[in-house]
């Protein structure tokens, strides 16, 4: 982790090497007398190959190549007026048979695509009607156009509400709130424990109509209850946390975080260490005591069985990390969409069979709430156990360092990483190079101070090397998948 500059000139590429895995004797045989301690590794496994980009290289031809075919001699192909005749016939039936082919394709891919802003149930592939979505009412078998209906907004937590009238967000007036709602709400995102705070603040997102609680309603549903008012009395609307995350120990973090020096017990309380038989393999976040991020790329075939898995919290040390003080995983849920040739949408979701106790030591981060705006160059922190130079081997001690998010433009310039970048990724580092997550950091947050709450931005992904100049750390943006994270809390929790 923080690994210095190694010496590489800059520009040595295209090599761009994924921050994972180490091939060194990643998986050592299992000590003696410890029979069963960790289920059996498949056997002849070797990580998946760092990935290779091919440099897209600007073609000098615009204008299409036209390859010229030697005259048949005659009398041969489709120059007779038999075969001829024969020839056409055969064309139109090709054209025939591929239009229908078309058709039933074309058919078949808009049946199973509901209308742009409709919702398929995806436990039945019906649709469901945009003005029956988030009504109160589960029009899919398993009630997919229920979800997302509630979302927490910016760095305030501000609770808002889809109107399937509107088609938008709105927040929610503080006139008449009760605590029983706002669980209900966090119950839908996916939160079981029994943290809430809840409490009116000042809306700052710009709306002009707001969702109330309709107190005559009688004792129904939350989302029967609340009706559209361009007035609320209060002037306050709901802030809600349904869980109290982005808090340490300590929050004096400034002076703790050099260029990437070692972290003490609870400076990064979410941070946890992913083991396969024994071995640190990669990183990841708590954001509640049972649901771990990390990267896809860690999970990928065959380590997507959560069998083989083991998560560390609140040990810094990897010595002290041992069979018995882990906890065992009971899910790995891949993004759907992720590309393991691109790394694009490079986030994956942990699930522990048994909780996590939280303490000074063991706290989650919170996930960024959409309208959390961040600085084009915003500061910000990455911590791990990966190497701290270039190939090395896994730090025995979690380290940190401090970091800085990088335009997507400087990311993608040629000079750098020449539109690699996609939208589900954040740069951040240093384009001079020093400091930066490397080998062994993977899965592992990117986190930034707002508002006096940690929040998390990225998790580690990959990179070309470790801390060379104009090769900096690229993340999962993981501001673009917490809509994904709270559907698979709920639907899995």
């Amino acid at each position: 982790m923080m690994a210095l500059n190694s010496g590489s000139p800059p520009g040595a590429g295209p090599y761009y090497e994924n921050h994972g895995f180490q091939a060194e004797n990643l998986y050592p045989p299992l000590p003696a007398g410890v029979p069963g301690a960790y289920p059996a590794y498949p056997a002849q496994y070797y990580p998946p190959p760092v990935p290779q980009y091919i440099p897209k290289v600007l073609t000098h031809a615009s204008s299409p190549v036209i390859h010229t075919q030697p005259k048949a001699p005659s009398g041969t192909g489709c120059t007779s007026k038999a075969r001829k005749a024969l020839c056409i016939t055969f064309a139109l039936g090709a054209v025939l048979a591929g239009g229908v082919l078309a058709a039933v394709l074309l058919w078949r891919f808009l049946d199973s695509q509901c209308s742009v802003s409709g919702i398929e149930c995806g436990s039945s592939g019906t649709c469901v009607s945009p003005s029956l979505w988030c009504d109160g009412i589960s029009h899919c078998p398993s009630g997919e156009d229920e979800n997302r209906c509630v979302r927490l907004y910016g760095p305030n937590f501000i609770l808002q509400v889809y109107s399937s009238q509107r088609k938008s967000w709105h927040p929610v007036c503080q006139d008449d709130w009760s605590e029983n709602y706002g669980r209900a709400a966090c119950r839908d995102m996916g939160y079981k424990h029994n943290f809430y705070l809840s409490h009116g603040v000042v809306d700052d997102s710009g709306a002009t109509s707001f969702m109330k609680l309709n107190t005559s309603a009688g004792n129904i549903d939350l989302y029967k209850r609340l009706f559209h008012s361009d007035l609320c009395s209060s002037k306050m609307v709901v802030s809600l946390q349904c869980i109290e995350c982005g808090v340490t120990a300590k929050m004096t973090s400034q002076s703790r975080i050099v260029g990437g020096e070692g972290a003490a017990l609870g400076d990064w309380p979410w941070q946890v260490s992913l083991h396969v038989q024994g071995v640190h393999v990669c990183g990841g976040s708590i954001i509640t005591p049972e649901w771990i991020i990390t990267a896809a790329h860690c999970v990928e075939e065959p380590l997507s069985n959560p069998r083989y898995w083991t998560a560390f919290a609140g040990i810094l040390k990897q010595s002290f990390m041992f069979y018995g003080s882990g906890k065992r995983i009971e899910k790995v849920i891949s993004h759907p969409s992720y590309d393991a040739k691109t790394k694009s949408n490079d986030v994956a979701l942990m699930k522990l069979q048994t909780p996590l106790t939280l303490s000074d030591r063991i706290r989650p981060v919170c996930l960024p709430n959409p309208g959390l705006m961040l600085e084009p160059t915003q500061t910000c922190w990455i911590s791990g156990w990966g190497a701290t130079h270039e190939k090395g081997k896994t730090s025995e001690v979690l380290n940190a360092a401090e970091v800085h998010l990088i335009e997507p433009q400087s990311c993608n310039s040629r000079y750098v990483y020449n539109n690699l970048v996609t939208p589900a990724m954040i740069c951040a580092g240093y384009l001079q190079g020093n400091v930066d997550s490397c080998q062994g950091d993977s899965g592992g947050p990117l986190v930034t101070l707002k508002n006096n709450i940690w929040w998390l931005i990225g998790d580690t992904s990959w990179g070309s090397g470790c801390a060379k100049a104009n090769r900096p750390g690229v993340y999962g943006n993981v501001t673009v998948f917490t809509d994904w994270i709270y559907r698979q809390m709920r639907a899995h929790g």
